[in-house]
């Protein structure tokens, strides 16, 4: 049963274009700090024998680390919502297209493939 209110489809698709978009831009987020943010241990210095070399290292690792999984969190997390307005907008899509159905079957005229 309709209340009345009415969606706006194309307003729908223009979120899941723009979720769709976000994903890719993440999954290139999470190919840079996965593959292009290793800094390697000679970076520190030819022989690494200041004290904070390794310690520094180790941090970079570990923030490298967690980075990866905050762009893995937020791409689950944009997936979850772009799949299900996806779904919402197909749901109104076929609640429209049925009421349109069912209003043309009721209209007293000629239903279709018959004369009047």
């Amino acid at each position: 049963m309709s209340n009345g209110m009415r969606v706006d489809l194309s307003a729908l698709d223009e979120v899941i274009r723009k979720l769709w978009r976000l994903l890719d831009d993440m999954d290139k987020a999470g190919t840079t700090s996965k593959y292009s943010t290793e800094i390697p241990m000679d970076a520190f210095g030819q022989s690494c024998y200041f004290t904070e070399a390794r310690d520094l290292h180790g941090a970079q690792g570990e923030m490298k680390a967690k980075i990866e999984q905050m762009i893995k969190k937020l791409h689950e997390l944009i997936d979850d919502f772009s799949t299900k307005t996806s779904k919402v907008r197909d749901k109104y899509n076929d609640e429209e297209h049925e009421i349109k159905r069912s209003v043309g079957d009721n209209s007293g005229g000629p239903k279709k493939g018959q004369l009047a």
